[in-house]
């Protein structure tokens, strides 16, 4: 299947995890992507070298691209990146706060100079306001969007496990070149798009914000469990398996405890607003209810009473997971096997996904294509 993006030309200055997610993405689709790097490479490659020795966000975002080694500081590499961008598609850059422009790779230059182009910024707080020129990472953001105080148990925040921020940014800034590209066959001009960190998880923090600004108080960090919804939480069986529950109404509360707890419905539990305030005693007495059955006896009730729920697995359980898709890409050190990227499109997955690149693997042919 010919990739929907097939003829598109990205040329992405980028490096770390937003803007190659972004990047990465596009190439699934079938666009050209030249990834810039410098002579030691992306510092990604560094993070780790867990994935035959190599790193494996750099593995995970770089699939598909060509790497071209060059530096926007020297002359003649500058005048050979522009002569890409005159015939590129989308420029994308994630470099620290006002090194692109003083480049001469700003937003405003080269939307002048290319009115094509669809230009995107990607940056920790974007380009205004008192933090724009603050270096920012993905943890910091989790901290300073408030993120981290309500993750993790009752005794400390926590960092969300994966770099939410990042992979957020890299989906807005994804989702914003799409609607440019549609916008542009339309009025054949291009855009320039900012998508910062920051925003992007302060849209994901609105219910946590609603909750401070409008109920008087931001939802409490609960560990396992949901601050909003009761039961939601993680059970433990007879034969010591996690399970995690999610009754998610009044409904499907008499499910539960029809089925699963062979009881009637208590008053002091008979609504969500209920169950969440005397959220300690509902969860005590689930709990031992649990622990009297064992977990396929407790399954066996769950889908009898169409009660949703998971059981607590670690990765080592998750990587054998049956409803796991796996695919390979070519990687310098061999193939490595990933999470099939979604989506899948009238039951066909995207084209086989590119091979990672070596650092400046396509140097010398894309400088003898554009010189």
């Amino acid at each position: 299947m010919a990739g929907a993006l097939d003829g598109i030309l990205v040329l992405s200055l980028e490096q770390a995890v937003a803007a190659p997610y972004c990047t990465s993405r596009l190439a699934d689709a079938g666009a050209r992507v030249i990834k810039i790097e410098r002579a030691e490479g992306d510092f990604a490659r560094g993070y780790d070298a867990v994935a035959k020795g190599q790193a494996s966000y750099f593995v995970w975002l770089n699939r598909g691209k060509q790497s071209l080694v060059a530096d926007i500081k020297v002359p003649g590499d500058a005048e050979l990146l522009h002569r890409i961008l005159a015939k590129a598609d989308v420029f994308v850059q994630n470099l620290m706060p006002g090194a692109a422009a003083r480049a001469g790779f700003g937003t405003e230059e080269l939307r002048a100079k290319y009115p094509r182009l669809i230009v995107v910024d990607i940056s920790g707080y974007g380009d205004e306001g008192p933090y724009a020129k603050m270096k920012s990472y993905d943890m910091l953001v989790q901290a300073e969007t408030g993120l981290a105080s309500i993750t993790g148990g009752p005794d400390a925040p926590g960092r969300v496990g994966v770099s939410v921020c990042d992979i957020a940014a890299g989906m807005y800034a994804h989702q914003a070149i799409l609607e440019a590209l549609i916008a542009r066959g339309k009025t054949g001009e291009g855009r320039s798009i900012k998508v910062s960190l920051f925003d992007g998880m302060a849209d994901w923090m609105a219910v946590p914000l609603l909750h401070h600004d409008y109920g008087g108080k931001a939802p409490g960090r609960v560990g396992l469990a949901h601050p909003s919804v009761a039961p939601y939480s993680a059970f433990v069986s007879s034969d010591g398996i996690p399970i995690v529950i999610s009754v998610q109404n009044d409904r499907e509360w008499g499910n539960f405890c029809a089925h699963v707890l062979e009881e009637p419905v208590a008053a002091e539990f008979a609504t969500n607003v209920l169950r969440v305030k005397n959220r300690a005693a509902l969860d005590a007495h689930i709990a031992a209810a649990f622990a009297r059955r064992k977990r396929d006896d407790l399954v066996a009730r769950l889908n009898k009473g169409s009660i949703a729920f998971g059981e607590l697995n670690d990765v080592a359980r998750f990587s054998r997971h049956p409803q796991l898709r796996r695919v390979e890409i070519d990687t310098p050190a061999g193939p490595v096997a990933i999470p099939a990227p979604p989506p899948v499109v009238d039951g066909v997955r995207a084209p086989a996904l590119g091979p990672v690149p070596a650092v400046g693997q396509h140097t010398d042919a894309i400088r003898a294509e554009f010189a």
